[in-house]
């Protein structure tokens, strides 16, 4: 009975959404984390009879008979939705504002991409991730610098001590894709470009089709929790129901060994 292997496709289905639902939701306070969605889709169906088959004379089937075989995970793609911006009064945190791609130095010698602007100073004053990457292009700030501004544009100041005015240190640039949802994760709040996301435009902040730089405030993740927790109780009733089906066939098919 083909009901045994559709119901455990979508058990297998609903396991996978639970999965995706659970990561969104341990993901919650994570910087910049952009949520993540399954989808489905429906396997190959048998052909019993087809819409359009001749069915004597020249009667046809309007319909046919199709018979499916299940469901099967399509894709899991993050939904590129801003989340909200937190003051945090630390003067190397950077929100991005709008579309666009903190870019890192990885060990790899890779270049990896990151919303998560919570930056701080290497032991040699330059501008790194809370891992240690180096930002591109690399920034550095002197150790006499008393005060340091980024700008919406991303043009970073300083201001050195017994000096009045500003100098420049360095300009941040973000980079932006053509699809963000083909970015590879690679955990730490960063990601690599691939084939499907298409290679990196890099702009400085504020031009067309980017976004702008607040200082001192950090993007949220964009997980609802509420949604998450609905999300959970639908995939845990579809996964019931689905066990059901199994059990239902058991039943059926003990029934069918008592035959005498």
């Amino acid at each position: 009975m083909r009901s045994l292997s559709i119901a455990a496709t979508g058990m297998l289905a609903q396991q996978t959404n639970v999965d995706v639902i659970s990561n969104n939701i341990a993901n919650m306070n994570t910087t910049a984390y952009r949520r993540q969605r399954a989808e489905f889709q429906d396997l190959l169906y048998q052909q019993v009879q087809r819409p359009g088959a001749n069915t004597g004379g020249e009667a046809k089937s309007p319909s046919g008979i199709q018979i499916g075989a299940g469901v099967k995970t399509g894709g899991v793609y993050r939904i590129a939705e801003q989340g909200a911006l937190t003051t945090t009064s630390n003067r190397y945190d950077v929100a991005i504002q709008g579309q666009g791609w903190f870019q890192v130095t990885m060990p790899s010698g890779e270049t990896g991409y990151t919303r998560a602007g919570s930056f701080q100073l290497s032991d040699q004053g330059e501008l790194v991730t809370a891992d240690g990457y180096p930002v591109q292009p690399g920034i550095t700030i002197p150790p006499e610098a008393v005060d340091v501004t980024i700008s919406p544009t991303g043009q970073v100041q300083v201001k050195l001590d017994g000096q009045a005015d500003m100098q420049d240190v360095g300009q941040l640039q973000l980079a932006t894709f053509v699809n963000d949802a083909g970015l590879e994760a690679q955990g730490g709040n960063l990601f690599l470009a691939t084939s499907a996301s298409g290679q990196p435009n890099v702009a400085a902040p504020g031009d067309p089709g980017l976004g702008t730089l607040k200082q001192g405030f950090l993007e949220a993740s964009n997980v609802n929790p509420v949604a998450e927790i609905t999300s959970l109780i639908t995939a845990q009733r579809a996964y019931e129901m689905n066990s059901r089906v199994v059990k239902t066939v058991d039943e059926m098919l003990a029934t069918s060994t008592q035959l005498r």
